[in-house]
């Protein structure tokens, strides 16, 4: 017996009617996962295209890719460099054990680094699917409608903006709160006005700051603290970064503190290109943002400070520290949260641009800024929206009229 026709003898007893009929939809985000939905149009118009909303999540959701990857090494990197330069031990609880019977601790291998950082993300990951998951079905289940494939995206989104020593039952939390107040409360996907994942992201900074923020949650390795170089430049300015021994192209590679995906700002490169020529995320928010932030920065260093070195920060800088990358390709594009019309695309954009850079320099208790600045730039988005249609209508109005 095949695959399909195992399914197809399943699909009865799980449609209305059938015995797990509250089941339905658990049945059909399991079927979808292999085959593509049968689904035709029975009258006019008809619309070919290839490109469902599974594959188009499928695809953002393999362009993270490279910051995995790249994120699991880096979280080994600085641990083991850590170990290394300062004679400290092996981590003492379970990860400790399971990195011991799968590698070693030698900074200098790609291998060691790897594994140390898969010992710590993946749990992760593991944790924000299942909890989430089980909150995507419970509410598909209640409405009877089927489990959407965004949340494959919200996952590896979520767990890749956290620290690599976050508790797991933070985590749990976490997604929680991001998937049911962030997206299920007002409708489910395509229906929230937050980005789900920052939502829950948010929401763990201010109930549990000790976790998410300070010197001490970026290496995953006890008694080992460590400012990431945004967290320097607001205590000294550039300076403070290259006397750390950080250069730009450092931060641009990623070989430094951080979330676990936020701080190669290459391998972010790498995937947020791939999903603008897709046409998935928009180049002009992208574009919006780049120049929102340069502006507001360039207009910073004009006005210079004696007590605030984040005056002088130039744009460039901004671009390769703490969640900017991240945030620009992967974040700030998702296209449910985000400005419509291409107009108002440019402003949501420039906005963000504008709020990061001014969060980052005005704000000495919080540097980071680009999450804080989506979720603002969220809120407004639908008003942005609501402007220039209303623009719109009146110029074309005008036009009539003439």
């Amino acid at each position: 017996m095949s695959l399909r026709s195992f399914f197809d003898n399943l699909e009865p007893h799980f449609q209305k009617g059938g015995k797990y009929e509250n089941w339905y939809a658990l049945y059909e985000a399991v079927d979808t996962i292999f085959y593509t939905p049968g689904k035709v149009t029975k009258s006019a118009a008809h619309v070919r295209d290839g490109v469902d909303l599974k594959r188009i999540m499928i695809l953002v959701w393999m362009c993270t890719f490279p910051a995995v990857f790249f994120g699991m090494y880096n979280v080994g990197l600085q641990a083991n460099t850590a170990m290394a330069e300062l004679g400290l031990n092996a981590p003492a609880d379970w990860h400790g054990a399971l990195i011991g019977a799968l590698s070693g601790y030698d900074p200098a291998s790609v291998w060691d680094n790897i594994i140390y950082g898969a010992v710590y993300w993946l749990p992760i990951y593991a944790v924000t699917f299942v909890v989430g998951g089980f909150w995507e079905v419970l509410f598909a289940m209640k409405r009877g409608h089927e489990v959407n494939e965004g949340f494959f995206v919200t996952s590896i989104l979520f767990s890749l903006i956290l620290p690599p020593t976050i508790p797991l039952w933070q985590v749990a939390l976490g997604i929680s709160f991001g998937v049911v107040i962030g997206k299920e409360v007002f409708g489910g996907t395509g229906k929230n006005f937050l980005n789900p994942a920052l939502t829950g992201r948010a929401f763990l900074f201010f109930a549990y700051p000790a976790q998410m923020s300070g010197d001490a949650i970026w290496t995953a390795i006890d008694g080992f603290s460590g400012a990431t170089p945004l967290g320097l430049a607001a205590m000294g300015g550039v300076d403070a970064i290259l006397n750390a021994n950080i250069t730009w192209f450092d931060a641009f590679i990623g070989t430094i503190q951080g979330s676990v995906g936020e701080t190669s700002t290459l391998a972010l490169l790498i995937g947020g290109l791939v999903i603008i020529y897709a046409r998935i995320a928009a180049w002009r928010i992208v574009a919006g943002v780049l120049l929102g932030t340069i502006a507001m920065s360039v207009l910073f260093n004009l006005i210079g400070s004696d007590t605030n070195p984040m005056f002088s920060l130039p744009f460039y800088w901004h671009f390769v520290l703490g969640g900017f990358a991240f945030g620009l390709f992967f974040m700030a594009t998702d296209p449910v949260s985000a400005s419509m019309t291409n107009t108002g695309k440019w402003v949501f954009g420039a906005l963000i641009g504008v709020m990061v850079v001014l969060i980052r320099v005005v704000n000495p208790a919080f540097p980071e800024g680009m999450m804080l600045a989506i979720l603002f730039g969220n809120l407004f988005a639908p008003l942005i929206d609501n402007f220039v249609i209303q623009a719109n209508i009146k110029r074309r109005m005008k036009r009539n009229v003439g």
